[in-house]
């Protein structure tokens, strides 16, 4: 099988002849592990894209001080400041443009990208080229995290508790720059479009599933049909233990769901989303096992959730990102466990 004819086939339930893998390029990993996350990355190759010889990144001119500290407070195109402690590494909102809800009648979302014009023909010929062999996600479009990214959090919290009208204003506001985000994505020519929203803590849900359906299922479900409507496939990336939303990710659309597996008991998790017809990107515990884990520890992981998610009977792959703070032994025995899982051995 061609990457691309692997991860279609674990998609759609049908074993593959390997288990498929795709690889993330934290900035925050590879500014850490800079040529040698490279050079593993150039001896096992992923499924999802072609191997990109990709710059280490740096942290700008004077964000750095003299006794190497990393410091940052930049505004994004959403109007929001924010502050960076740890380079490649999300930061904390100092302002945010509609705290006040009597900001939101001039409040302007960013200007969405066009799907024309000579650099966007540049980028869908890329993509073009890609597909033939590999499977190409693109995309990373959120609905609530930007609206706790423009609204303070707690307050955002309350507004959909008390139903206020505002906060449906400014989830239209969202949704319709969105879906222009998507429509230039698909027009571009990816495989599958990336929804992402976190609506776990790590023992339930943030919201109640109810209101959860009557104000966001609608939100989804219409970038799932704008996807699906150009034959492509809506991926839903969501931390936090959301056990109570998995059969609602479904109905409204999502063909294949990230979560933070840690939270759950594997083999009832891939039950579930077997019997769904929802397949899962196979995630290695970030927060604890690659920070404090062994290498061995590590290993052992891999193969149990392999097993637990009968990763050869379709269904599943492996999702691997390195982030900062990861010791290298770990990453190797990460990278190497699922190149081994899939049959390759070190050049």
């Amino acid at each position: 099988m061609t990457p691309r004819e692997r991860v279609l086939a674990a998609l759609d339930f049908k074993s593959p002849d390997l288990p498929p893998v795709e690889y993330h390029d934290s900035p925050g990993g590879l500014h850490e592990h800079g040529e040698k996350l490279k050079a593993l990355w150039r001896t096992y190759l992923q499924d999802f894209n072609e191997y990109r010889d990709l710059p280490v990144p740096q942290p700008p001119a004077g964000a750095v001080d003299a006794s190497g500290r990393y410091h940052e407070v930049r505004r994004d195109a959403w109007g929001t400041l924010w502050e960076y402690l740890i380079f490649g590494i999300a930061g904390h909102p100092l302002e945010r443009p509609l705290d006040d809800w009597a900001n939101l009648s001039s409040y302007k979302p960013p200007q969405a990208s066009i799907a024309s014009g000579e650099q966007f023909e540049a980028y869908r010929r890329g993509k073009t080229r890609l597909t033939r062999s590999y499977f190409i996600k693109s995309g990373w479009i959120n609905l609530f995290e930007v609206m706790c990214s423009v609204r303070r959090f707690e307050d955002v919290l309350m507004d959909l508790a008390s139903g206020e009208p505002a906060i449906c204003r400014l989830a239209d506001i969202i949704s319709d720059y969105q879906m222009k985000q998507l429509d230039y994505l698909l027009a571009g020519g990816a495989d599958a479009i990336q929804v992402a929203d976190d609506w776990g803590t790590q023992t339930e849900l943030l919201i109640s599933p109810k209101l959860w359906r009557e104000f966001f299922a609608p939100y989804y479900r219409r970038f799932t049909e704008r996807i699906h409507q150009a034959g492509r496939k809506a991926f839903f990336h969501c931390c936090g233990y959301i056990w109570d939303l998995l059969d609602d990710l479904v109905e409204v659309g999502v063909d294949a769901v990230w979560p933070q597996l840690q939270l759950y008991d594997a083999k009832e998790l891939s039950a579930k989303c077997r019997d769904l017809g929802l397949a899962v990107a196979i995630h290695p515990d970030r927060s604890h096992l690659m920070t404090t884990g062994t290498p061995d520890q590590i290993c052992r992981s891999v193969f149990q959730l392999a097993k637990d998610f009968r990763i050869g009977k379709g269904g599943s792959w492996f999702y691997v990102e390195i982030d900062t703070g990861f010791p290298w032994p770990n990453v190797q025995a990460l990278i190497e466990s699922v190149a081994e899982l899939r049959g390759m051995k070190k050049a």
